[in-house]
């Protein structure tokens, strides 16, 4: 993707089953569980840099020893620098006392970190400061060990003030209106609940107070927890969470917005945002990591037993599709056939736009997530090519001289790597024009490859803003000198704003609906604009149930095709000398390419929750009010 967008978080959650001094003598080191999770975490960086976290419990320990631990971090490099702090803490304690070194039990006793249990977080965030208060996880302290609760996620609530009233209509006075406070909370006030009716019981039982802390912790009833904190819920959310006594769960959205995997077998429980991070660190096959479904939760209790449970009943299944096309890892076996198929799809069309002359094209990518859907591209573009060859030879078969023959054999599709990302350009100048000038060099070329008769294909995974298009590929194409540049997306065009995790909450920010806006004013159609105002307007007070997304009208009078032209024109300009043309997938075939993750209302509008139908609506009186404000 050229142009950066902030999205979504990644989590990691590891229960060790047995023994720490297990660990110890299979693998060297109690401190397995710890270098487990630096795994996990780093291996989903991309998924997060703005912040990391990481939690642990010690289970059974004595009263008056620490047995949860945090540490945090907005470091520009934040997992190296929390596993850093972790790494010398253990270190200090280790060197200050010998004993410890084959001790497995002074180690859990007296060293931090140090447990069976841990949570994990790498963060991108998607709105407002980047604080270490904002960095994951969050932590609700109390005396009574099971009333503790630690809580990460990669989520966001399309509903916070909603939730946030209810909190306060409960009593509470939350520290700050934010989802992850909001949820945590939420779950907090219901967790007190079930312990004060649990506390009863065993009061009834004629148990004190010590005696009854164990029983509660066994009976603690997670999913019934889970099941009324989250009614009125509405968001994408994978959301993980520990329990001070050491019971744990991680929780998904019912519609399967954000992701959640897991692996189980006798020596450990782990969840991570993305399956093949399971695969590389555990060194599983694919078949053995589960995808947590829809609406449930994945419940692990302090004796280790682990079940999947329905929190809220799913609805249809609309996963990501950005998560495919571009935010997860790559070398998830499914992944990487579907972003190839996303290139393979794509073809004809671009076979349209350089006039089927595969002789005089160079193909090439963005260097970034769009190369795997470059591989799937060109494969198309051989066997475009290998049709061709095999029709002229039979078409003259008869007449077809060795010469000939040899020399039709020896064409091939022409690739090159030649967009050249280069190392982050400080725009250390604030003038304008001097800032525009040093981001139109965050791309480079390879020169001496291209011909003045040559089309010139580029494929990016997707066009959001088309900012770094517009201010530096296109321009650093052109250098190039070729006929015609073709820049291709991998994705559909992104028309309506993200609410569940994704930095694209602003529509005037989207390039596909500027360029509609500019066809609306071309052809005296602007009138449209108001009148989607006014019915955004008559259902802003309506229960989110009752709205529908209005916004899907602008593009009604307009082909995708008329809006994509319009687009290459936007983003062109007149110091480009060679044509433009820009192409983008169609709906249908990214449906099958990705025939598991169809959620696709950043092209479609069609939201999977009905609080994004509010969002939608909110993001676009926004924009005709001239409103910089969050839509939720």
């Amino acid at each position: 993707m050229s142009d950066a967008i902030k999205h979504e978080c990644g989590i990691a959650l590891l229960r060790l089953k047995k023994p720490l001094e297990f660990y110890k003598e299979k693998y060297g080191s109690a401190f397995y569980g710890i270098q487990k999770m630096y795994l996990l975490m780093e291996k989903q960086h991309n998924r997060g840099q703005d912040g990391a976290g990481f939690a642990s419990i010690k289970l059974d320990v004595e009263p008056g020893q620490r047995y949860i631990s945090r540490v945090r971090s907005n470091d520009a490099q934040p997992i190296q620098d929390v596993f850093m702090q972790i790494n010398e803490r253990i270190n200090e304690e280790m060197t200050s006392h010998p004993e410890y070194a084959d001790n497995v039990a002074l180690q859990k006793a007296n060293i931090p970190y140090i447990g069976e249990l841990f949570l994990g977080h790498v963060r991108y965030g998607t709105f407002g400061k980047n604080s270490i208060e904002s960095v994951h996880p969050f932590l609700r302290q109390n005396n009574w060990m099971h009333r503790n609760l630690i809580v990460a996620g990669n989520f966001n609530m399309t509903n916070v003030t909603e939730l946030f009233n209810s909190l306060v209509e409960l009593g509470q006075h939350p520290k700050e209106m934010t989802d992850t406070v909001t949820v945590m909370e939420k779950i907090g006030h219901f967790l007190d609940d079930e312990v004060t009716e649990l506390y009863q019981e065993c009061k009834n039982n004629g148990l004190s107070k010590r005696e009854a802390s164990p029983v509660i912790a066994s009976r603690l009833d997670i999913a019934k927890i889970l099941k009324r904190a989250s009614r009125g819920w509405d968001g994408g959310y994978a959301m993980a969470g520990l329990f001070g006594h050491g019971d744990a769960f991680v929780f998904r959205d019912p519609a399967g917005i954000r992701p959640a995997y897991f692996y189980e077998d006798d020596e450990i429980v782990v969840v991570a945002s993305e399956r093949p991070v399971i695969q590389t660190v555990f060194n599983v096959d694919f078949d053995t990591v589960k995808e947590l479904q829809p609406g449930n939760a994945l419940i692990i209790k302090k004796n280790g037993i682990t079940t999947e449970t329905e929190i809220i009943q799913p609805l249809i299944k609309k996963a990501c599709s950005f998560e495919r096309i571009y935010f997860s890892r790559g070398s998830d076996a499914e992944i990487y056939q579907e972003r190839k198929e996303l290139g393979k799809l794509i073809l004809p069309t671009v076979l349209i736009a350089i006039d089927n002359d595969t002789d005089n094209t160079v193909f090439s990518y963005i260097p970034n997530t769009a190369e795997t859907s470059f591989y799937g591209m060109v494969e198309a573009a051989q066997d475009f090519l290998n049709q061709r060859k095999n029709k002229y030879i039979l078409d003259n078969r008869k007449t077809l001289t060795k010469e000939k023959l040899e020399e039709i054999l020896s064409v091939k599709i022409r690739t090159e790597k030649i967009a050249i990302k280069d190392a982050k350009l400080r725009t250390f100048i604030t003038e304008d024009s001097s800032r525009d000038d040093l981001v139109a060099h965050v791309y480079d070329v390879t020169y001496g490859v291209i011909k003045p008769t040559d089309n010139l294909v580029i494929i990016d995974d997707s066009i959001v803003r088309g900012t770094t298009l517009k201010m530096s590929i296109l321009k650093m194409m052109d250098r190039l000198k070729p006929k015609r540049i073709v820049i291709v997306s991998s994705a559909p065009q992104i028309r309506y704003p993200d609410c569940y995790g994704i930095d694209m909450a602003k529509l005037e920010g989207l390039i596909a609906f500027k360029a509609t806006l500019e066809l609306l004013k071309e052809r005296n159609l602007y009138h449209i604009v108001e009148d989607v105002y006014k019915k955004c307007k008559a259902q802003e007070h309506l229960k989110d149930s009752e709205i529908s997304n209005v916004v899907t009208e602008i593009y009604k009078p307009f082909e995708p095709q008329e809006i994509s032209d319009k687009i290459a024109t936007m983003l062109s300009s007149t110091e480009i000398k060679a044509e433009v043309k820009i192409i983008f997938q169609s709906i249908e075939d990214l449906h099958m390419a990705c025939p598991k993750n169809l959620g696709d209302w950043y092209f479609t509008g069609d939201y999977p929750t009905p609080g994004g139908n509010r969002v939608v609506n909110k993001a676009f009186m926004n924009f005709y009010e001239g409103k910089d404000a969050r839509a939720y």
